[in-house]
């Protein structure tokens, strides 16, 4: 490992240590954020658990599957379906997952 790859290594691990304290302390309202990056951060845990979770819907085994043996997809659209009619985060998650086994089990 180089010297540049070991400094870049060590600045990352600040910039990620500074970056969550940061967050936390101004959540704690002894920083003050700006409006705008206020609004936008309640955008940040959504748009990290649709990057999670669409590879592992849209792909088994290395390659697209957008077919109807599907469990992941099942359970993803059974779940997208109730959270938008009955907004329930237990509800949503309870009826994706009974979903996702459900075509697991009975699908394979």
């Amino acid at each position: 490992m180089s010297v540049l790859d070991s400094v870049s290594i060590i600045f990352g691990m600040f910039v990620v240590t500074f970056g969550v304290r940061f967050v936390l302390f101004a959540r704690a309202h002894k920083v003050v954020m700006p409006d705008w990056l206020e609004r936008a951060l309640k955008f940040v845990p959504v748009a990290v658990l649709t990057a999670i979770i669409t590879p592992m819907v849209f792909v088994l085994n290395g390659q697209l599957t957008l077919s109807l043996g599907n469990p992941w997809l099942w359970g993803a659209v059974a779940a997208f379906a109730i959270g938008i009619w009955r907004q329930q985060q237990l509800l949503t998650i309870s009826v994706g997952v009974l979903v996702f086994f459900l075509g697991k089990y009975l699908l394979l």
